[in-house]
């Protein structure tokens, strides 16, 4: 990677083995749709993978693996949009098109456009007969016109005269083929793939799902300001493409123009995607026009989402926003899709949602609530789903699928590879119930942060109540205890999935399943008491809520159990009598230890036998809730849990955790930012290099990891400032960490209709902006101190000094 600065993300030089890593981080989207940053030139082979993928766009496939029929739906890999390869065309035939890998490639350089979203690209190529020809290419996926996509290539003949072939294609042959694990899977999700033609300079490409039956239609319109000679080719394959001869002169630049309209059956206010697309192109203006208004759109975003953190933290959280901002652009509140756990970047996880909102979403509450609330209402969408999932277990209420994709039923795989052993081995990672919890908490953090009583009081509380209800009926009573316990789940560390050589699957209550599984408990009996009553009589014959059934919530959660042992929480019960690992001697061994379960698998051995740990767990509960909220229900709960309890549970778990996910690295610097803010720097550092540094072993060419990203950035906004939104207020508790932010930082929010207050901390002071308008005052709180700051005011306040010393000015 080659210096840059904080609006660019650059890489100098063609590397093979880093192109897949680059080809994720270098994806182009706008929240409906995403393209990798592969060249235009290359197709999907061992080095490159171009993918293009739209949010919700999933199908479903059977496979013959390890002897066992498996079924499988995933986020189809579309018809690659981007095709565009060219050649100097040699009077004795046909000469080989350029390619990175057969040609002599003499300068290489793509940059990343930060706060354009653009990708521009530019190489130098050498063919067989000596002659140069330089490329500069700018691509990107339309963030005002989102279902556009344009391609603009410079071409340079720099020691040559004559005539240069361009084809220009829309190649439906694709197929999902991106991770190499899932390559004995079925991935032929496209049929019925017609080409054809659109007038003199256009052709179209039209498919479906296999299983899905999603219709998907292409439109291109590929041009040059230059005479060219065009001809569309032959439509008999899977592919449309259509070839310009291009006159080129010595030291002459000649243009190309690729405009791209991409539909599914899934877009909104059409008919047929066919029709829908001809017709964007049709009527799409020209390169320059398009890029002004796309440039307006991305300014916009960025002006929601300020953020001034410096240095070199500050230019990798900025890469981190680009990619969650056209992951989840304003577009997506349109759409009925979920949170994907590596974004539209690649094919990993199969493209399903998983927990990762539960990180990704506070960030959004404070920017851009109406794309929140449109990935709280999927959840909605799907708790009929979820209702016959708990039914068909025995339950009531709503059990949540730990993998979710298009409709709302379980998505986990029933097998998974093992890479070191070349085993297929059973998953029972559908066994995490805690996900329901993880809902429910999104649903009410985002009610407080927005205000938003309408979403709460209807969709909101019916899901909250149902994931509740759940709980009790899940929780069994347990006479020796005197407690309810929840027996036979996996929590957030996934390595622990049975006890060792037992012969059924899960493990019994697991710290955090039954504490997050109280506090919704408890939450759900405070928020139906606060409906109004019509609502509330309304929405307890809609659930048919039984008499007494919230004295069984309060019940519950009060006495859930919750297992210790030497004054510590243990992860589950019977934690304590598993066996130490030698950390120190695997770690000699293999150096990177941080999938410990398959390399124990691939000895003959289990995970399951060890305190050992792949993510954070129990300590996963800090970073969901604040000292005060921790402590408050572990008193609910009828447990001790003092500050020097809880450290000595942090040294304990930090020293067996092999941190096998991106997320580990972020909890563990969230949490140490208070428990012992010494350390937390490493933590926090993985944290912002997991992605860039790959640190996972080749994972992020697989698609980036969305939650680990906007963790990042919700560890700046609320983490290190201790900003929460409750009871009407902003409450801050600063704890910043010197080596992220330096002498000082700031960020832009957008609160309970408050557009653009800014909060900045530096020098141990804070200050608070509040832009003019006729919206009420904020109320801030600090642990000794509050203040109001009305519309136009600002106010700076001084965090280790008297309140008298805080200051008030007008904000200009």
């Amino acid at each position: 990677m080659i210096p840059a600065g904080p609006a660019t993300w650059s890489y100098e030089g063609y590397d093979p083995d880093r192109e897949r890593l680059r080809e994720a981080l270098c994806t182009l989207g706008n929240g409906v749709f995403a393209t990798r940053g592969a060249l235009p030139e290359c197709t999907a082979d061992e080095v490159h993978y171009p993918g293009t993928y739209a949010a919700g766009c999933y199908d479903r496939l059977t496979s013959h693996v390890a002897g066992r029929a498996v079924e499988n739906e995933g986020l189809v890999n579309l018809p690659d949009w981007l095709a565009l390869r060219f050649r100097p065309r040699d009077h004795r035939g046909p000469a080989d098109w350029l390619h990175p890998d057969r040609a002599r490639t003499l300068d290489h350089r793509c940059v990343l456009q930060l706060e354009r979203g653009v990708l521009e690209r530019f190489t130098r190529y050498q063919d067989a007969q000596g002659r140069l020809l330089a490329v500069r290419q700018l691509r990107l996926v339309h963030m005002a016109e989102p279902q556009l996509a344009l391609l603009r290539t410079d071409f340079t003949a720099e020691n040559w005269s004559g005539e240069l072939d361009v084809e220009s294609a829309l190649d439906g042959t694709v197929r999902n083929a991106g991770v190499p694990r899932y390559r004995d899977l079925n991935g032929a999700h496209l049929v019925d793939v017609h080409p054809g033609r659109a007038g003199p300079h256009g052709i179209t490409l039209r498919c479906r799902t296999r299983t899905s039956d999603l219709r998907i239609a292409l439109a291109a319109r590929t041009t040059s300001p230059d005479p060219v000679r065009a001809q569309v080719l032959d439509q008999h394959t899977a592919r449309a493409a259509q070839l310009l001869h291009l006159p080129m002169a010595e030291g002459r630049t000649v243009t190309v123009d690729k405009t791209v309209a991409l539909y599914t059956s899934r877009s909104p206010a059409i008919g047929d995607p066919l029709w829908a697309a001809v017709d964007a192109v049709g009527h799409a203006p020209g390169f320059d026009e398009l890029l002004a208004s796309h440039l307006t759109a991305w300014r916009q975003l960025w002006r929601r989402a300020e953020l001034d953190v410096p240095g070199e933290a500050g230019r990798i959280l900025r890469l981190h926003l680009f990619h969650v901002l056209q992951t989840l652009s304003p577009h997506t509140a349109e759409l009925d899709v979920g949170v994907p756990a590596r974004g539209l970047h690649g094919e990993a996880y199969r493209g399903h949602v998983f927990w990762d909102e539960l990180f990704v979403l506070p960030y959004l509450n404070l920017h851009f609530p109406e794309v929140s609330r449109a990935l709280l209402t999927y959840r909605h969408r799907r708790l009929g789903a979820a209702c016959r999932a708990a039914r068909d277990a025995g339950h009531r209420g709503a059990m949540y699928p730990w993998q979710s994709g298009s409709d709302g039923r379980e998505e986990t795989q029933r097998l998974h590879l093992n890479p070191r052993s070349g085993r297929w081995l059973p998953d029972h990672t559908h066994l995490q119930q805690h996900v329901g919890s993880a809902i429910a908490h999104n649903i009410l953090r985002y009610a407080e942060a927005t205000g938003d009583t309408e979403f709460l009081h209807t969709k909101g509380a019916e899901t909250v109540l149902q994931i509740a209800r759940f709980w009790a009926d899940r929780a069994a009573y347990d006479g020796d205890l005197g407690r309810y316990r929840i027996r036979g789940v996996v929590g957030p560390d996934e390595y622990h999935d049975a006890y060792p050589d037992a012969d059924r699957p899960g493990i019994d209550d697991n710290a955090y399943t039954n504490v997050t599984a109280a506090w919704v408990l408890a939450r759900a009996v405070v928020l139906l008491a606060s409906l109004p009553e019509p609502r509330r009589v309304e929405l307890s014959e809609r659930i048919v809520l039984d008499d007494g059934e919230e004295e069984v919530w309060r019940d519950v959660a009060h006495r859930l159990y919750v297992p210790f042992h030497s004054g510590v929480i243990s992860q589950f019960e019977g934690y304590a009598g598993l066996a130490e690992l030698d950390w120190d001697a695997y770690r000699r061994k293999y150096d990177d230890i941080r999938r410990l379960d398959r390399i124990l698998e691939a000895e003959g051995d289990s995970v399951n036998r060890y305190r050992a740990s792949k993510q954070a767990d129990v300590l996963m509960l800090a970073h969901l809730f604040s000292p005060g909220e921790l402590a408050s229900l572990f008193r609910q709960l009828g447990y001790a849990m003092d500050d020097t309890g809880w450290r000595r549970t942090v040294d304990h778990y930090l020293r067996r955790t092999s941190h096998g996910s991106t997320l580990s690295g972020l909890v563990h610097g969230w949490v140490l930012a208070r428990a012992r803010r010494s350390e937390a720097w490493t933590f926090v550092h993985e944290a912002l290099t997991g992605d860039i540094a790959d640190v996972q072993g080749g994972t992020t060419g697989e698609g980036i990891h969305l939650g680990a990203m906007a963790g990042t950035l919700d560890l700046v906004q609320r983490g290190l400032t201790g900003l929460r939104t409750r009871d009407d207020a902003l409450s801050l508790d600063p704890a910043p960490l010197p080596e992220l932010t330096g002498s000082g930082y700031g960020f832009t929010i957008r609160y309970r209709g408050h557009w653009g207050v800014r909060l900045r901390l530096s020098h141990g002071r804070l200050r608070i902006t509040v832009p003019m308008s006729d919206r009420a005052p904020i109320r801030v709180e600090l642990p000794d101190r509050a203040v109001t700051v009305r519309p136009g005011e600002s106010w700076e306040l001084l965090l280790d000094r008297s309140p008298a010393s805080d200051s008030l000015r007008a904000s200009g």
